[in-house]
């Protein structure tokens, strides 16, 4: 049985990696594309990384809601820019609404005083309000996902920092008040739009940090994810840094150990963790 998915923001870099894993997906089919700017280009004429979906057309967002064409897919997944998906996820209605899969940050927060600091003051979007968080490797996330029809991805930086960190402090091994976070991301992270500062000239044989200090928007995201492990509020400081590479990130995340706690301790407690885990 095979279960169609409509993706809204399909050119962009998180739209490109999210069709690559679609068409390898044994129950996912990929059925009606669309974006802003690419609306009238193929598939192929963007990601040519993807010959299976070459000649697959990208249609209007605009179009896309007022046909219908989303309400008929069985999941839609979102990968548009921070402050876009809040508000087309609501007309995506009906009795017959789809599953649907935010990939952006306006789903993610619970707190709308964090979401007003890191995301909306610039252009005045309002707190979209919180889904499922989509990690199924915290405890207990699971089943509120296989449970929900609204889910938000994580974060990427919050994703391998969760991964590696909330086992620890479920298990009580890690306190929660100087969790130390720095990451290296590389540049796909900023998206596909041209920036100066994003350049090969800029980038290469280099590496530097930026938002620190707490002014990088995944911060609440981190204490959050991770405070939910814990049971109770963890205090983050991070220092994200731009690397001279297309994409992945490595995060070294440290926090102080429990009296007593030894270095077998905490591989035990990770091996545990992810022992039936196939995608860590």
């Amino acid at each position: 049985m095979s279960f169609v998915a409509g993706v809204v923001g399909a050119s962009g870099y998180a739209g490109g990696e999210l069709l690559r894993l679609l068409t390898s997906h044994p129950a996912l089919r990929v059925g009606p594309l669309f974006g802003a700017s690419s609306a009238g280009k193929r598939v192929g004429e963007i990601h040519r990384h993807l010959p299976t979906l070459a000649a697959h057309e990208i249609g209007p967002i605009e179009s896309g809601l007022q046909s219908g064409d989303l309400r008929d897919t069985d999941v839609v997944f979102l990968a548009l820019p921070h402050g876009r998906s809040g508000a087309l996820a609501a007309r995506i209605t009906g009795a017959g609404r789809p599953l649907i899969v935010d990939l952006g940050a306006d789903h993610r927060l619970l707190d709308e005083h964090d979401w007003n600091r890191y995301y909306g003051q610039s252009d005045a979007v309002p707190h979209a309000g919180t889904w499922t968080y989509g990690l199924p490797e915290l405890p207990g996330a699971r089943a509120e996902i296989a449970a929900s029809t609204a889910v938000a991805n994580p974060g990427c930086y919050p994703t391998g920092v969760a991964l590696g960190m909330a086992p620890l402090l479920a298990a009580g091994l890690a306190l929660t008040q100087d969790v130390v976070v720095v990451a290296a991301s590389g540049t796909t992270g900023a998206g596909r739009g041209a920036a100066s500062h994003l350049q090969d000239s800029e980038v290469m044989g280099s590496l530097s940090a930026y938002k620190a200090a707490g002014a990088h928007q995944h911060t609440p995201e981190m204490a959050q994810t991770l405070g939910r492990a814990a049971g109770k509020p963890v205090t983050v400081s991070f220092t994200p840094i731009l690397a001279p590479m297309p994409r992945g990130i490595l995060a070294t995340t440290s926090a102080p150990a429990n009296a007593g706690v030894s270095t077998e301790d905490v591989r035990a407690c990770l091996l545990d963790a992810y022992a039936a885990e196939p995608f860590v």
